[in-house]
């Protein structure tokens, strides 16, 4: 129902209610009964605990894991070792993700308990023909709402009453500055922040007081739709996971075919059945790459912590990793590139040299000062932002406004109101009194017969009118919001403290413009994300104008780009808007629904979105973005439980550091990956090539289960400890569908071949010149030792994709001690005998360990020389490219 758009007899006959005398107590129990209490409804049907943990299962690669932990258990049996690690550090990972998962749900839960929250514990009504103070959920529509000065609003109204009515919606609107309200009759077709004969429930008074019908309670409300707008969001899962989980479905059919295969080519070779069965099965579960979860939630946690010293806190771990994939960063313009508070940055006056003439300035600033109803609580100015800022000018500018105060004291007042556009002080100065005006350019110019210039006092003639007309125009140009001031001397007090009497024959003294400032780190974030291929967007509940000009302040905006306001955007179907996206870069004068179709308009072009804010109004469009940042200092407790990652800082710079940070993780994710699935891969490459040359199997499954221990836990951890790359904020965002995407997979399969050949070798030299052809135990314990050794050696090569000689050896200590804690486990298995029985294994001589050790190291130049001919390759192709354009 457009309330605005209605004369108030139009809408007291649809709410059947009387202004003058309220609801009777009655019919306002009447319609609580029927419409509901004035109150954000709870979310229901929420699951237990058990359940919750439960669902944390119904996940291919969880159930995977889980049945590889079985395996495992029946080969420990089977053996006779009793020796369950592997299955419990596999049944341990499986339920230390499952409830972080659980942990993760209750977001959207907080976040709706915060909108809950928002509403005023009472209010003020008229009822019975009397003013009565009621809980605020008892208020009902059709309820004559009484407001003052401190107030919040508990429901959304139609105002017919306003003296000087100034209200702060920036929560609800993104709009930064007080809006003045009125009573008149607005335009059908209007955007939240333009409803000025409207209050709106979770909003305050600032300054004044006023009257309205309340038009709506509870879910009905602007902030009702932003609560259910909140509750349809779902959790989308995060670019990481996504991944994960189509690599986990790929391993995991992958190994029940490896399984399958190898155990029909043992019963083709009439292996024993169970014998055969056991390998193929312990085979599959080293390929399974069980730790890689349990990895990736140690790097995240990890990430998470280095993040929290750059004040960044992290409510969900995939966060962590998915900002550093961010394509588009959608950010609120008002607390977030701006410091949500006004500050006056121009001043202006009849003719030139104001800039220099401080003289002028302070009597300016002065006149400002008085005219002003801020007052001083200890160390900070009180007020609403505009006179808080003209406060805060005028003592900057060398005026003491203690001692103002006391020298020129108030003795009378016409107060602001939105119909005058004017407000007057009057001011006992020594023997004399002074009265001062300020408000609308427009209207305080046709009040003033005289004006302030270089050498005093003089004529206000149509010359010096049309000057100021320029400058206030010019000032407004920029986004400035402009109040004017005047004056007027007086020999004796004046008779009556009245706009008919004060506010006429005035001195005009100058302008000041204000604006929400942009924060000082915010441009040289802008600019870092530019250069990292990071597209910033704004989007405000704002104007066009004054979102434009802080864009292009910021260097978010610049010539030719695209403004699109919400009006426009109401016009555009899905298709048009992700089409007009891909030029825009401001987005203004728009409500909280269409911040979501923003963000989903991004995310149908296959952009990561990285979106900010720190209103209510922002709450849906965090929690539908790829990853949501809520502010710390001045975020909503609705917009911070909404959010993946909440900025204690208020910084947009701190952005910039966490996208850093996560580039850095998933870099380390891939490292991980790659590490083990070569790894795995060299494995089965083992197995698989000797069944197909008619060998012996050169491992049996309890070693195959071991190095499978050895390298998949610490070497992979170590690896995502990896400090960032110098260059890591010069790529552009990352654009791979696939973890193996970029070459990675071609590159796994090759050095898993090369790893596993180096263990078929080592199999047959020591078979046919240590065992002398006879048995296999000598054979099998120096492929033993390759396999795993030439894994701990080939974790090395994953640091960088470029030479190992460009990086620091003791830039990752952890690494090195991975390293060492490997090799010491490896050998103590072979030269211990206790464990050497265990493990079917024989020690080894000098000799023996001598090409031991040749054959392990041989994965670094290897890949050395496969990292040279990419860049060779890769060279080429810029070079051509170059050429061509």
């Amino acid at each position: 129902m457009e309330w605005w758009n209605m004369q108030i007899s139009q809408v007291e006959k649809m709410l059947k209610t009387d202004r003058e005398k309220g609801l009777q107590s009655g019919e306002a129990s009447k319609r609580l009964t029927l419409d509901g209490k004035n109150r954000l409804e709870q979310e229901r049907g929420r699951q237990g605990f058990f359940w919750k943990l439960l669902a944390q299962f119904n996940d291919f690669m969880i159930l995977l894991l889980i049945g590889a932990a079985a395996v495992s258990f029946v080969v420990s049996c089977w053996n006779g070792e009793k020796d369950f690690v592997d299955s419990a550090i596999i049944i341990a990972i499986v339920v230390l993700n499952a409830l972080l998962g659980v942990v993760q749900e209750s977001k959207a839960e907080k976040a709706l308990e915060a909108l809950q929250e928002l509403s005023a514990p009472k209010a003020r009504v008229l009822r019975d023909r009397k003013e009565r103070e009621i809980p605020a959920e008892d208020v009902t529509a059709g309820d004559i709402l009484l407001l003052s000065a401190g107030d919040y609003i508990c429901a959304d109204g139609r105002l017919f009453e306003s003296r000087g009515l100034q209200t702060e919606e920036s929560a609800i609107t993104g709009e930064s500055l007080a809006i003045e309200k009125e009573t008149g009759i607005l335009p059908a077709k209007l955007q939240i922040g333009d409803r000025r004969n409207m209050v709106l429930s979770g909003s305050y008074v600032m300054k004044g007081k006023g009257k309205a019908i309340v038009t709506a309670t509870g879910m009905d409300t602007e902030i009702g739709h932003i609560a259910a707008l909140l509750a349809k969001q779902e959790d989308n899962e995060t670019p990481l996971q996504k991944k994960l989980g189509e690599t986990g479905k790929l391993l995991g059919i992958g190994a029940l075919a490896i399984c399958g295969v190898i155990f029909f080519m043992g019963l083709l070779r009439r292996e024993e059945p169970f014998q055969m069965f056991m390998t193929s099965v312990s085979l599959a579960v080293a390929a399974i790459p069980e730790g890689l979860p349990a990895i990736v939630t140690i790097v995240l946690a990890i990430g998470m912590q280095r993040m929290s010293k750059k004040n960044t806190i992290i409510r969900r771990l995939p966060a962590v990793e998915t900002l550093g994939g961010a394509e588009v960063i959608c950010s609120d313009k008002t607390g977030t590139l701006t410091q949500n508070r006004m500050k006056v940055t121009k001043l202006a006056d009849i003719g030139k040299g104001l800039e220099k003439n401080e003289e002028k300035q302070r009597l300016i600033l002065t006149l400002f000062a008085l005219c002003n109803d801020a007052k001083r609580e200890g160390t900070r100015i009180a007020a609403e932002p505009t006179e808080k800022a003209l406060a805060e000018a005028a003592e900057e500018g060398g005026v003491s406004l203690k001692a103002l105060w006391q020298e020129m004291p108030r003795i009378g007042e016409v107060p602001f109101s939105s119909e005058r556009k004017l407000m007057t002080t009057v001011h006992r100065s020594g023997e004399k009194w002074i009265s001062v005006t300020k408000g609308a350019p427009d209207v305080l110019l046709e009040k003033c017969s005289r004006c302030l210039d270089g050498k005093g006092q003089t004529a206000f003639d149509n010359r010096r009118k049309s000057e100021a007309r320029l400058k206030n125009g010019k000032m407004a140009a920029e986004a400035l919001r402009v109040v004017a001031v005047a004056f007027r001397e007086w020999e004796e007090e004046p008779l009556f403290f009245t706009a008919e009497a004060l506010e006429k024959e005035l001195t005009f003294a100058g302008m000041a413009g204000m604006m929400d400032p942009p924060r000082p780190e915010a441009r040289e974030a802008v600019e870092v994300c530019k250069k990292a291929g990071i597209r910033p967007v704004m989007i405000t509940g704002d104007h066009a104008l004054t979102a434009q000009a802080i864009a292009a302040q910021l260097g978010i905006y610049t010539h030719g780009d695209r403004i699109i306001t919400g009006q426009e955007l109401e016009q555009m179907d899905e298709e048009e808007l992700g089409r007009k996206a891909a030029d825009c870069t401001v987005f203004a004068r728009v409500s909280p629904e269409h911040k979501v179709r923003i963000v989903k308009a991004f995310q149908k072009e296959g952009k990561v979105v990285a979106m900010t804010g720190d209103g209510v109004n922002d709450a849906p469009a965090l929690k539908a973005a790829d990853i949501g940042c809520a502010m710390g200092k001045n975020g909503t407790e609705v917009a911070k439980g909404a959010a993946d990652m909440v900025l204690m800082d208020d910084h947009f710079a701190t952005i910039v550091e966490a996208v850093r940070e996560g580039r850095g993780i998933y870099d380390n994710i891939r490292k991980a990956v790659h590490f083990l699935l070569s790894s795995n891969i060299g494995e089965i490459i083992t197995i698989f090539v000797a069944m197909l040359l008619g060998w012996a199997t050169p491992l049996l499954p309890i070693q195959l289960l071991w190095v499978n221990l050895v390298t998949d836990s610490l070497p992979a951890i170590a690896l995502g400890l990896d400090p960032a790359e110098k260059d890591i904020m010069e790529r552009p965002p990352r654009r791979e569908t696939s973890l193996f995407g970029g070459g990675m997979g071609s590159r796994i399969a090759v050095e898993g071949m090369m790893i596993g050949m180096l263990a078929l070798l080592a199999f047959g030299i020591g078979h046919i010149y240590f065992d002398g052809g006879r048995e296999y135990i000598t054979g099998r314990t120096m492929a033993f030792a390759v396999l795993s050794l030439s894994q701990l050696v080939h974790a090395f090569n994953m640091r960088t994709e470029h030479s190992l000689c460009q990086i620091s050896l003791g830039s990752n200590l952890f690494l090195v001690g991975a390293f060492f804690v490997g090799c010491l486990l490896q050998v103590g298995v072979i030269m211990a005998e206790p464990l050497a029985a265990v493990f079917q294994v024989c020690p080894l001589t000098g000799k023996e360990w001598a090409i031991v050790t040749g054959l392990a190291l041989v994965p670094l130049p290897v890949v050395e020389l496969e990292k040279w001919k990419d860049r060779v390759i890769s060279a080429k192709t810029e070079k051509k490219q170059n050429a061509e354009t």
